[in-house]
């Protein structure tokens, strides 16, 4: 099975100049945590979550009416091809600890992203989806 298979297709994108305040809105109205960034070029620049926002931004006193989406946004990009084996994309997810693997085509525009529920909802193999969590999930030593 190939991602394209369980994707979703077309995910929302936002651009790097958009305000936090705007990009929480958007989550909020599309009920996401993880936004892809791209550009100008309808390439993807980068990944912005919930979490980014409260971390880098409102933790750090910033105000989302003006910080801008580039200033907190995730620029390592971890990423499957569509015509990708879901196997291989599921060992990247365990590997890297991320729970969505945007996906790309071999043009490197955005076309899907891939969750933890959709390996486990349209793959139907429950024991590699569990497999999964618990490598993503495994607790991270925490800075103090």
């Amino acid at each position: 099975m190939k991602l394209k298979d369980i994707m979703t297709p077309k995910p929302e994108c936002i651009r790097p100049d958009t305000t936090l305040q705007e990009a929480a809105r958007k989550m909020r109205d599309l009920d996401v945590g993880p936004l892809p960034v791209c550009g100008d070029d309808d390439r993807l620049a980068g990944m912005i979550t919930d979490r980014d926002i409260t971390v880098r931004a409102v933790a750090e006193g910033k105000d989302p009416t003006t910080t801008r989406v580039r200033e907190v946004m995730t620029q390592e990009i971890i990423y499957g091809f569509e015509d990708q084996d879901v196997e291989e994309a599921a060992r990247i997810m365990q590997e890297r600890q991320v729970r969505r693997l945007v996906v790309l085509n071999r043009d490197k525009r955005l076309v899907g992203i891939v969750s933890l529920g959709d390996l486990a909802t349209e793959t139907g193999d429950r024991e590699k989806s569990g497999e999964v969590l618990q490598d993503v999930s495994e607790p991270a030593q925490p800075r103090r």
